[in-house]
């Protein structure tokens, strides 16, 4: 890959090209640095509501028009919200890029939000809500999020509160647009195979005339840790999650978190995997990862087990992270490396997860982070630096949340393993009161 192209239109808006010449195809992007992170809890959720109805018209097209635009070109067209951002993309040929710039600059800027599609898209949402009720997987981080941040809004779930989607007008989403989608948060970005120059020309055109005042960057949370549930009539599973504040994105030491992550719990050979799954069948799905975001990241480690199995999964992990504290296999530690070297090569490979990770560095640091250095930085990682992620861990307070049936031993076993943590109660049904 021929290295990146970061811009800045007059206005603010960054342009981000990521060419690679051998490839015909194209992937487009506008990220608006506004998720559920961004939102006050009487709106939570409107930037998911946002993503959905803007593809329902705008000033120049209809909604049948905006899929035909695309379709007629062979491309697909879609969105999704996180808690950092809010994402529209499009896949297509390269010789296509300034119509598709065209087309998502419309669909971004000039959405007009009708109330008759809001009322039919209020409908599809509730589905999406149903849907995430019944999984304990999704309940499980939910909670697990108010178990680390509290009434922070980076705890908020992204698809948002009932109450407050009954309650949006297309006077709110057209609000929350004109104060959101302002220039120095919006970043257009494509990778594949495209023309720099004729890219830059296409993001001035379509989006350099956007105005809007700069926004503050949202307060860090505070860690607070503790041991969350949240029961689910008719649920089958018992999800556990266990986890630890880690360090954000700008700090260099999320490295080691993210190879501790790796030499725990990457790969059905990681000591995760080999326990609770090979050797002791406690979990079809386990898993250990370090997410990192711009502003906070977490540690977690997390199993779906059979309620009667819950407190042996709990008990495995405990003894688990204690072991890694003190020491750290050379093997393991070989293995970890590597996985996450290949993982990282691998990466221009997939064109998509290139984009948004290329997009979350800009964001967060100002500009892409120097792979060749990110590389060294693993590579130097020693087996005493990831023991002593681990020792951070095992000094700290950790975050607990167990979803769908929940014994009353599993959650007083939590409550034994994690002393430190506060005491547990159960969630109201959407965390709407503190």
């Amino acid at each position: 890959m021929t290295a990146a192209l970061l811009h800045t239109l007059p206005n603010g808006v960054r342009v981000l090209a990521l060419p690679q010449p051998w490839r015909q195809g194209v992937n487009l992007s506008v990220f608006v640095a506004s998720g559920s992170l961004h939102e006050p809890r009487r709106l939570n959720g409107i930037s998911h509501v946002v993503e959905h109805m803007a593809f329902k018209g705008t000033v120049r097209r209809d909604n049948a028009s905006i899929n035909l635009d695309a379709e007629r070109l062979g491309a697909d067209v879609n969105a999704h919200t996180d808690k950092d951002h809010t994402a529209f993309h499009i896949d297509g040929l390269g010789r296509d890029l300034p119509a598709f710039v065209e087309l998502l600059s419309d669909i971004v800027l000039h959405s007009t939000f009708p109330e008759v599609e809001l009322e039919r898209e209020r409908q599809v949402i509730r589905h999406e809500f149903t849907e995430f009720d019944d999984d304990p997987a999704t309940t499980a981080f939910n909670v697990f999020d108010r178990a680390c941040w509290g009434w922070h809004p980076l705890a908020q779930p992204v698809i948002g509160r009932r109450a407050n989607l009954e309650r949006f007008t297309g006077d709110d989403l057209r609000g929350w647009v004109a104060q959101q989608y302002v220039p120095g948060r919006v970043m257009v970005a494509a990778v594949g195979g495209l023309d720099a120059s004729a890219f830059v020309r296409a993001a001035e055109a379509g989006f350099g005339a956007l105005r809007g005042a700069a926004l503050p960057v949202p307060a860090p949370p505070s860690w607070l840790g503790g041991i969350k549930l949240r029961r689910l009539s008719g649920s089958s599973q018992c999800h556990v999650i266990v986890g630890h504040a880690a360090p954000p994105l700008a700090d260099p030491a999320h490295h080691a978190w993210r190879l501790a992550a790796a030499v725990l719990g990457e790969g059905m050979s990681s000591p995760l995997l080999d326990r609770l799954r090979e050797r002791r069948g406690l979990a079809y799905h386990a898993a250990c990862s370090a997410d990192i975001g711009p502003l906070a990241g977490q540690f977690v480690v997390e199993a779906a087990t059979a309620p009667e199995q819950a407190v042996e999964v709990l008990d495995e992990i405990a003894a688990l992270l204690a072991a890694h504290a003190e020491r750290v296999s050379p093997v393991d530690l070989e293995r970890a490396r590597e996985q996450l070297v290949v993982r990282a090569l691998r990466t221009p490979e997939q064109p998509v997860r290139l984009l948004e990770t290329t997009v979350q560095e800009v964001f967060a640091l100002g500009r892409p982070a120097d792979p060749a250095s990110a590389m060294a930085r693993l590579r130097a990682l020693t087996a005493d630096d990831v023991r002593a992620v681990f020792r951070q861990m095992q000094a700290a307070v950790p975050a607990v949340a167990l979803a769908g049936q929940v014994p009353a031993a599993v959650r007083l076993r939590a409550q034994a393993l994690f002393g430190n943590c506060q005491n547990p109660h159960e969630e109201d049904p959407e965390g709407d009161t503190p």
